[in-house]
């Protein structure tokens, strides 16, 4: 099977490529390397893979890569924390529209004439932002109301390019929503604009690796944004990557949409407290709450028995282990200048 993956150098990638390559797929990736800059990831050399230097919107990059593909990961976009929601309003959508239609001539085109069977999109959490209904199930986002953020809407008008290509061009699909994904292979954007947290700058996308650089770099009190009661269900990246392949392998996923997450209920304050005394278990722990960006969820909790039941994706990694890999990445990355 051969897959064909736009943002290749991004952070889920990162793992999903790796996944794929293991299981004996062969993967052609493309990315513009304009998030991170020029990247060398562990499987460049591999023979099973291929990777272009281009742009995700380029038709006609697209539709060649495309050409022998039996499977296409819909991945890039325009993506960053919760400070890109602000300081990136109308980029997040406009771009990210342009990379979403892009994706779909392409696909729709490959469907038609080639050998394309499916599009899979990576969708988003954040399209149950207003939800108020937990354990978040599938089809609660065109329940819900809509994401008050650019970003959350973009993804949910994603899900309708997927369902519109079906309607009109029968286009096979399927939807897959990552909850607060966690990993190594993430680096401060070029394109940040410096925020402060305290007394150190806010560096990377994602809410524990931001935490653990800030205490690697003796943030005392350590800042956190909010009250730190926000719950949010941490997911390792290798785990999200086995189940966007299962997803691939199985035809159950077919024109379907999957939240993958892991199974535990954690408050921010309580990741904070633990980060904390792993790195300086012999400080008391203490803390400061920074007023909150408007677009900060207070509670995030996926349902995930349907991805259980069709795909038979299960999240293993606990917190403990993801922060076994993460917390030595995060301080030899800072100790040379990368964070």
């Amino acid at each position: 099977m051969k897959i064909f993956i736009t943002g290749a150098k991004g952070f889920i990638a990162g793992y999903l490529i790796a996944e794929l390559l293991k299981n004996d797929f062969h993967v052609i990736g493309i990315d513009n390397n304009s998030k991170y800059g020029k990247l060398v990831k562990s499987y460049d050399e591999h023979p099973h893979y291929e990777f272009i230097e281009g742009d995700a919107k380029d038709l006609s990059i697209m539709r060649e890569a495309l050409k022998d593909c039996t499977h296409f990961i819909a991945a890039a976009a325009m993506i960053g924390g919760i400070c890109y929601f602000h300081e990136f309003a109308y980029d997040l959508i406009a771009e990210n529209e342009r990379i979403t239609a892009a994706a779909f001539d392409a696909a729709i085109w490959a469907h038609k004439k080639h050998k394309l069977r499916k599009i899979t999109i990576i969708s988003s959490s954040m399209v149950f932002e207003n939800t108020r209904k937990f354990p978040t199930k599938e089809g609660e986002q065109i329940k819900c109301p809509p994401p008050k953020s650019t970003y959350g809407f973009q993804k949910l008008a994603a899900e309708y390019f997927a369902k519109g290509a079906w309607e009109q061009y029968k286009l096979p699909y399927t939807i897959l929503r990552p909850f607060n994904c966690v990993g190594t292979g993430e680096y401060r954007a070029k394109a940040d604009k410096k925020i402060m947290s305290g007394n150190i700058e806010l560096a990377l996308s994602h809410v524990i690796p931001d935490l653990i650089q800030k205490v690697i770099k003796g943030q005392n009190p350590l800042h956190i944004l909010g009250n730190g009661k926000q719950v949010r269900h941490f997911t390792y990246g290798g785990d999200i990557a086995g189940g966007i392949r299962l997803s691939l392998e199985n035809e159950k996923a077919r024109n379907q949409d999957f939240n993958l997450s892991g199974r535990n209920s954690m408050k921010i304050l309580d990741v904070a407290k633990k980060i904390w005394q792993r790195i300086n278990p012999h400080s008391p722990f203490k803390y400061i709450c920074d007023e909150p960006y408007m677009y900060d969820v207070k509670k995030r909790i996926p349902d995930t028995k349907k991805a259980a039941r069709l795909l038979g994706f299960e999240a293993k990694t606990d917190l403990d282990a993801i922060l076994d890999e993460v917390v030595p990445w995060i301080e030899e990355q800072a100790r040379i200048g990368n964070i």
